[in-house]
């Protein structure tokens, strides 16, 4: 086998690796380096051995964007929503 790689784990990590490797007949070194190979098929792009772009990558070109003039609208939504719905009800 080629290099040896230590891992700390937490304990409930490790009990679920023990587990694991019950469970399929394998030891626990078997078991990370399946779960190792897996996690990395997904995040790597085989064919570039690039980093998989990230969802929100995917999709960006379709989300919009809204000016509304009200520059803290986003921690305040809930504040300028009330006084809205306050000023609506109001008679001028």
């Amino acid at each position: 086998m080629g290099e040896q790689l230590t891992v700390r784990m937490p304990e409930e990590l490790a009990a679920k690796l023990e587990e694991a490797a019950r469970i399929l007949r394998r030891s626990r070194s078997d078991v990370v380096r399946l779960a190792l190979e897996r996690f990395l098929q997904e995040i790597l792009q085989e064919d570039e051995g690039a980093l998989a772009p990230r969802p929100i990558e995917l999709v960006r070109d379709l989300l919009g964007r809204f000016e509304s003039g009200i520059p803290d609208l986003g921690r305040r939504h809930r504040e300028h929503l009330l006084e809205r719905l306050r000023r609506s009800r109001s008679p001028h």
